[in-house]
């Protein structure tokens, strides 16, 4: 297992942008697939998105067209890009990577 390490969440307006990263401290560019998922309060925790090997990517219904996954191997750093922000997307953000989960991170839409 490694370790992961969240950061870039925050409390934005509704229609700002985030960027989420998930870096890890060993192993990266050998695990095929990575994750990002998310739990609201009180809800059960969510797909957001996927990637398999560099490129194949898979989204929640919720944030098609407004999210964006990438991996950065160099850099062994799972991103997120999140655009046109809502309130329902106000939720703790998780990444999955080699069967470690990182910490938990928050992130809050609201005006």
């Amino acid at each position: 297992q490694v370790q992961l390490v969240e950061s870039g969440g925050g409390l934005v307006q509704p229609g700002e942008s985030l960027t989420l990263s998930c870096v890890s401290d060993g192993e990266f560019e050998n695990f095929w697939f990575m994750g990002w998922y998310r739990q609201a309060p009180g809800k059960q925790r969510d797909t957001v998105a996927f990637v398999r090997g560099d490129d194949d990517t898979t989204y929640g219904d919720s944030v098609k067209g407004r999210f964006t996954i990438s991996r950065d191997n160099a850099k062994k750093t799972l991103f997120l890009h999140m655009r046109r922000l809502k309130p329902g997307d106000t939720a703790v953000y998780y990444c999955l990577i080699g069967g470690s989960w990182g910490q938990g991170i928050q992130v809050t839409v609201s005006s």
